[in-house]
């Protein structure tokens, strides 16, 4: 099968790979009929993050099962199915309280790579959620953004605490910040408060909810919400990027007694203690229970409540990988979904 590979900072490759087979009785084997370029992709990418030697790339999946193995109960060949970012059992103590990324047994798909034509998924019972029957075309972008950015908006959304009468605030204008707008006006928001400096991204987020924006970033940023909430900062803050620097600006800009819903894979972040001691707020996040979530999600696609499929702003054929990566990376492109 083809499938893309790392094979070092900046220089990604569409090559043969083995075709994936059954290992273990919990596995499934997909047909890959979307997948997309995770804005975390792009920390190895930069070279940020170290990769050991040719690595196999992508862990947002939307596909057909082909085969499964002889424990899978849930799913069965010819199914449409969404999995999450991470391979969970869904039913160890920790993914029953609702943390099926942190399960004792969690295998995270990113090391397997479903930027490719096949992919094996582990523990497919646990993971794979089957829609209601084949799906339209045009809801597939959208079904493939609960893979991951949907589920990580909606989860940080939840961690902030959005909801009727409280004002969310976002840091981080990528597909996952975006996706939260949205969650957090599904949520009941009363007011929705966007940081980015760029119009096209401004743009989606009030189509997605957003009621103001403030293209000011920082200590700068901080100022200008407090300065449009009367002083006070946001209930609640979605922090999605991931730096030392978005981290302190969430935290800033919660109010004492606030909830700050961080999803940015963390890098470089130090908390300074007694800040945070007398900041006086809520803490929570973390790489988000995508699969907690699925099912009302694909239930909120597959009505057409919800069109979450928008972020995506360039689609190419698998092929095309590295133009995929690059449209991204130098933020041409919110994010890039590749058609095996």
């Amino acid at each position: 099968m083809r499938g893309v590979v790392l094979t070092g900072p900046g220089d990604v490759r569409v090559e043969e790979r083995a075709d994936p087979r059954i290992i273990e009785p919990t596995d499934a084997i997909i047909r890959v009929t979307a997948a997309c370029v995770c804005g975390s992709d792009l920390w190895p990418y930069r070279g940020v993050d170290k990769s050991a030697g040719p690595a196999p790339m992508g862990h947002e999946y939307v596909g057909v099962v082909e085969e499964t193995g002889a424990d899978v109960r849930n799913v069965k060949a010819g199914d449409f199915v969404v999995g999450s970012f991470f391979a969970s059992d869904n039913t160890c103590e920790i993914c029953r309280a609702g943390y099926q990324s942190r399960c004792v047994h969690a295998v995270p798909i990113g090391a397997i790579g479903t930027q490719a034509e096949y992919a094996r998924i582990p523990l497919a019972d646990g993971t794979l959620v089957a829609t209601p029957g084949p799906p339209d075309a045009d809801l597939v972008p959208s079904l493939l953004t609960a893979s991951d950015v949907l589920g990580t908006g909606w989860f940080a959304a939840v961690a902030a605490a959005a909801g009727p009468g409280r004002t969310v605030a976002v840091v981080g204008d990528g597909a996952v910040g975006l996706l939260g707008v949205l969650a957090a006006r599904e949520m009941g928001a009363e007011r929705i408060v966007m940081f980015s400096r760029h119009a096209d991204r401004q743009k989606l987020a009030i189509d997605f909810g957003a009621t103001d924006v403030i293209a000011d970033r920082g200590d700068a940023g901080v100022a200008a919400l407090k300065d449009l909430l009367g002083g006070l900062g946001a209930h609640g803050v979605i922090e999605a990027v991931g730096t030392h620097e978005s981290m302190m600006q969430a935290i800033r800009s919660t109010r004492p007694g606030g909830h700050v819903g961080y999803v940015g894979v963390s890098h470089d972040v130090e908390l300074p203690g007694n800040e945070l001691f007398f900041a006086a707020v809520h803490l929570h996040g973390g790489p988000a229970p995508v699969r907690r979530f699925l099912p009302e999600l694909i239930d909120l696609i597959w009505s057409r409540r919800i069109d979450p499929g928008r972020v995506f702003d360039l689609v190419l054929p698998l092929e095309e990988a590295a133009e995929a990566y690059r449209a991204m990376d130098e933020r041409r492109a919110v994010k890039s979904l590749l058609r095996p």
